[in-house]
């Protein structure tokens, strides 16, 4: 498509991207946008990352720029560094062929077809072969501002259809994470997912526990932290997909029924629900939900078999749970020391003596764990979680509480509440402020003038 044909203006593309067009261009190298950027650009989004496809190799590439790092042993890329804005820069992928491979243009795959090293160079028309999606293969030129579409993705953008490039099968045995992006594309875009690019998934599902963790850490973060949890939810669901990634609650999600889908469902809507309406969302409250059956039932399985109380219980059960689950998806400290913290106040919420409920409220992690109660109470249809939701709700607003709490006689005097400190899931410091009050030293009575305890010669 010439300039003439496309919505696509410079004034839509990120000053630092620029930079690195015409750096590369000016050097003597091909530059182009390529894959989401120009897809989004086409249809009047605001593209979040700009990514550059040249005939430049890496170590070219980190020639021109002096704020570039080299990274990736799979597939090397050159980051161009802005700050905190990165651009990502590629050389252009040719085909790996046996019997091609030298020491710098290398590939490797796995018996399952998976790609563990894949560095070979190659032409435009062979990059574009190589990208996964046809609405990904389109490359708009800082040369003469035309857009190349190898694989007719505006055509299939305009028809609504997300088709993978190549054999369906083939591409998902070499990159696995291709079957998340599809259901990622298709409820981001709106779009419909080819019937040849669906068939192979719920066969192939298994092949994402080959996927390192942490980069599915990274796959999770996109699915469910970008206002489309729910569309992804239960798409996942129908590929089989969604138990690969948390296989402790695979089989309880097979029951529509169950505690856990309902619980997995309604966390996908509730945080879609903030999202939207532009408020702060953290993985350590989704982890948490996720995760809280897995740790209540082994929590249970330890009081009753090993006859544990049941703090410790509840302690060793998350480390059991959160163990596991970094198998399937690595998840950070800064995530799974709050989850625990959540996990760990549902206990604490049900102490509600006036003394230990004022002191609760200044709990850094306090708001995550009231939030997450009233989940469980709407989620297990409780009669006692909710009344004890409602005395935490009635204590923040300084209500005078009555009714008491189902373990414990309220006071019936009035109760001076404070304001949270934060949205129920915003991401709260690590550290346990609460402390206990400090005990007060006695002084010792001042001695009278002219006593002393030895007296003078």
């Amino acid at each position: 498509m010439t300039r003439d044909q496309h919505n696509i203006s410079r004034a839509n593309i990120s000053d630092n991207a620029l930079k690195v067009l015409y750096r590369l261009h000016k050097s003597g190298y091909d530059a182009y946008l390529v894959g989401g950027c120009v897809r989004d650009l086409l249809l009047g989004l605001e593209p979040k990352d700009f990514d550059v496809a040249t005939n430049a190799s890496p170590e070219q590439i980190k020639a021109l720029f002096s704020n570039c790092r080299l990274i990736g042993r799979r597939f090397r890329l050159a980051h161009v560094v802005f700050g905190r804005d990165v651009i990502e820069v590629a050389t252009f992928r040719g085909h790996h062929e046996e019997g091609e491979a030298s020491q710098k243009h290398t590939s490797k795959q796995s018996k399952d077809g998976l790609l563990l090293r894949d560095n070979v160079y190659g032409s435009i028309e062979e990059d574009a072969e190589r990208r996964d999606f046809t609405v990904n293969a389109m490359y708009y030129s800082i040369a003469d501002f035309a857009i190349y579409d190898f694989a007719n993705g505006a055509r299939d953008l305009e028809a609504g259809v997300l088709r993978l490039i190549g054999d369906p099968a083939t591409r998902y045995r070499e990159d696995p994470v291709r079957m998340l992006r599809a259901v990622r594309f298709a409820t981001k875009l709106g779009l419909r997912i080819d019937d040849s690019a669906r068939k192979p998934i719920v066969d192939l599902a298994h092949l994402l526990e080959s996927i390192p963790a942490a980069r599915l850490f990274e796959e999770y973060l996109k699915l469910f932290m970008h206002g489309k949890a729910e569309a992804n939810f239960l798409a996942l669901q129908d590929f089989g997909l969604f138990g690969h990634l948390f296989p402790q609650i695979k089989v309880a999600l097979k029951n529509s029924q169950s505690v856990e889908y309902a619980m997995q469902y309604q966390l996908c809507v509730d945080t879609d629900t903030r999202i939207n309406s532009g408020k702060r969302v953290t993985p350590a409250y989704l982890f948490a939900a996720t995760l809280w059956y897995p740790v209540v039932a082994r929590a249970e399985q330890l009081m009753t078999e090993g006859g544990l109380p049941e703090y410790d219980a509840m302690q060793i059960a998350a480390a059991d749970v959160l163990a596991k689950q970094s198998r399937s998806i690595a998840i950070p400290k800064r995530f799974s020391l709050p989850a625990r913290d959540i996990w760990t106040l549902q206990m604490r919420l049900q102490q509600t003596q006036p003394r230990k409920a004022e002191r609760l409220l200044s709990h850094p992690k306090f708001r995550a764990g009231y939030d997450f109660l009233l989940l469980r109470a709407r989620i297990e249809n409780d009669p006692a979680l909710r009344q004890l939701g409602e005395f935490w709700t009635q204590f923040q607003q300084g209500k005078e509480v009555g009714g008491g709490s189902p373990e414990h006689p309220a006071s019936g005097r009035p109760v001076s509440g404070r304001a949270p400190r934060r949205g129920p899931y915003a991401q709260a410091p690590d550290a346990d402020t609460t402390s206990k009050p400090k005990r007060r030293r006695r002084r010792k009575p001042r001695k009278a003038a002219g006593d002393s305890a030895s007296p003078k010669k």
